[in-house]
């Protein structure tokens, strides 16, 4: 099995800056993509940052040039810088790793984190 752990969240100002961090363990040969979601009360999950296991990223109009998303392969974590935070923001924020797992030929799973509060307010 394999679980994601996430750390970072929390309450900040409008124009603030936080950075989430999302660390994989487990049975894991390799992950492929990694990326954040969030999702609001009442709104549908949305990606907001992606990044390949060679580093390409991707990110929606709405957090593009305020986020920005890095990981670090040894250690199996991902990261999400954000800045210019907007009351909009305010979200749980999950990560997801496309995962390769040990076993009988190599299983290839999604695992979603537990979600940490990311909020935006004065």
């Amino acid at each position: 099995q394999v679980q994601l752990v996430e750390s970072g969240g929390g309450l900040v100002q409008p124009g603030g800056s936080l950075r989430l961090s999302c660390a994989a363990s487990g049975s894991i040969v390799s992950i492929n993509a990694m990326g954040w979601y969030r999702q609001a009360p009442g709104k549908q999950r949305e990606l907001v940052a992606s990044i390949t296991n060679g580093g390409s990223t991707n990110y929606p109009d709405s957090v593009k040039g305020r986020f920005t998303i890095s990981r670090d392969n040894a250690k199996n974590t991902v990261y999400l810088q954000m800045i210019s935070l907007k009351p909009e923001d305010t979200a749980v924020y999950y990560c997801n790793a496309d995962v390769v797992m040990w076993g009988l030929g190599y299983p290839r799973r999604g695992y979603w984190g537990q979600g940490t509060q990311v909020t935006v307010s004065s």
